[in-house]
């Protein structure tokens, strides 16, 4: 329990993480990684070495400093960190491990003459109500999962049961548990933790869900990423008949259900989970669809035929993509060429801007596209957005 002068001692330091927090978080990584090998598995070292792993750390902790004392303040922040822990199966034994390499990064960063033992005492006792809260509520997640129809603990098994190049980069991968049960359903928009052997390495890692839940396995498309030893493996490595361990579905970024008309935004493999958003929402009801997607090329735009089909089949789906650049041989002749712009907003949205709005890409695009919407007339709330990462601001 957190005493009113170590509430005060948290405050205090909020200036210090705003000058030094990614120092200390990128200290912090990398004494745990060094250290604990038993957790590197639950980190994303791609991610490490492009700083967006202690950035989204340190505004994580920059924000729970400024918000000790209301909590609920912090909005959907924890609902997400949960989300992406449960994703990753963080168990409450990773806690203490974190704990003390977060505390010593703190002692050796920042120094003894400002780290004194009072500043240590009071981030260890914040630091253990913030886990005593995410754990609680991760096992509540962890329970729920569990206990629904087709749902599980931990990992189970899935057979790769189709392979399907759906780009130049994009392979989708259709998952069917080898016990032969159903499946529990999820949210369009969630995403599957994926448990894989490379090299003799246990790696942990999220992929979205492409394809509304069915109740009887699974559907992910993963992009080849330069450098990315996860989706080169699945590339590479596996093949139809091979066997994959799945966590349960989580994600906070979700279709919510309402009768608006949706408007789904993605630049390139930000299109798997709209996909999935598309599919439940042409199902069984009218709701206006727009479906606008982003792509480099012609050979870099996954799904073009499923999405036309859709375009085909239900009069209330509109579907519109712009290329950076197209050949007079690409299968579909784009509805603009170029980058994102207010232009393609003001001219493929609704007349009546009061629509739900969904945009997923890399994070210059997603820049754009929040600016773009907002000037566009939609309304910040009614417009989200999700990261494939670690979550970081849009400014």
């Amino acid at each position: 329990m957190l005493t009113l002068s170590q509430r005060a001692i948290i405050t205090a330091t909020v200036p210090l993480l705003e000058t030094g927090g990614e120092a200390l978080t990128t200290h912090f990584y990398r004494t745990m990684l060094a250290e604990h090998p038993e957790v590197r598995p639950l980190f994303n070292q791609a991610h490490q070495a492009s700083g967006a792993q202690p950035r989204a750390l340190a505004n994580g902790v920059l924000m729970y400093a400024r918000n000790i004392d209301r909590l609920e303040a912090l909005g959907p922040l924890a609902g997400q960190i949960v989300n992406k822990h449960v994703a990753l199966q963080i168990q409450p034994e990773h806690y203490p491990i974190v704990g003390a390499c977060l505390l010593r990064a703190i002692r050796e960063v920042l120094g003894a003459e400002i780290a004194t033992d009072a500043v240590i005492d009071a981030w260890g006792a914040a630091y253990q109500q913030l886990a005593e809260i995410l754990i609680a509520a991760e096992c509540e997640a962890y329970d729920v999962l569990a206990q629904s129809p087709g749902g599980w603990r931990g990992a189970r098994n899935f057979i790769v049961a189709r392979k399907v190049p759906e780009s130049a980069e994009v392979t989708s991968f259709y998952l069917t548990p080898q016990d032969g049960k159903p499946v529990v359903d999820f949210k369009p928009g969630q995403y599957i933790g994926m448990l894989l052997t490379i090299d003799g390495e246990e790696v942990r890692r999220n992929y979205s869900l492409s394809q509304a839940a069915d109740g009887c396995g699974y559907r992910v498309s993963v992009k080849r990423e330069p450098g990315g030893v996860a989706s080169n493996h699945l590339h590479d490595a596996v093949h139809e008949g091979d066997v994959i361990a799945l966590f349960p579905p989580a994600g906070a970024f979700a279709l919510d259900d309402s009768s608006k008309p949706l408007v789904l935004i993605s630049g390139g493999v930000g299109i798997t989970p709209t996909l999935a958003m598309a599919q439940a929402a042409l199902t069984g009801t009218a709701r206006p669809v727009v479906f606008i997607h982003y792509a480099r090329s012609a050979q870099t735009h996954a799904f073009h035929k499923l999405v036309r089909d859709w375009a085909a089949a239900f009069p209330q789906f509109q579907s519109f993509v712009v290329y950076e650049h197209t050949d007079d041989a690409a299968p579909r002749q784009p509805d603009a060429i170029g980058r994102p712009n207010l232009a393609h907003l003001e001219q493929w949205l609704p007349a009546d801007r009061d629509v739900d709005a969904y945009f997923l890409g890399p994070k210059p695009f997603m820049r754009a596209m929040k600016t773009a919407l907002r000037l566009a007339g939609v309304p910040d709330a009614q417009a989200r957005y999700e990261f494939f990462g670690p979550a970081e601001a849009l400014a």
